[in-house]
């Protein structure tokens, strides 16, 4: 018989502020410390949550979807761009 081994669940509840604990064994799995960015990647299965790479954490528009196509892609890529729009 070929059984899949669960991983143990963990479980923490939300405050009426959004706000909820990490439980410990996910912060050592994770290794977080005070000051990281975690993210949140939806699924079709849930929700994927895992400590968000350093360059990603630091993007200030890698929340925003509407800004993430090929136009702005291009902008981004082109300080040129920048400078037109405040001449």
């Amino acid at each position: 018989m070929n059984r899949r081994t669960r991983l143990p669940s963990a479980f923490s509840k939300v405050s009426v502020k959004s706000q909820t604990v990490i439980p410990r064994e996910v912060r050592e799995r994770l290794r977080l410390k005070p000051g990281d960015t975690l993210r949140y990647r939806m699924t079709e299965d849930g929700v994927l949550l895992d400590k968000a790479p350093a360059n990603e954490a630091d993007d200030p528009f890698a929340t925003f979807s509407e800004w993430s196509n090929e136009a702005d892609e291009k902008a981004y890529r082109d300080p040129t761009t920048l400078l037109c729009a405040f001449v």
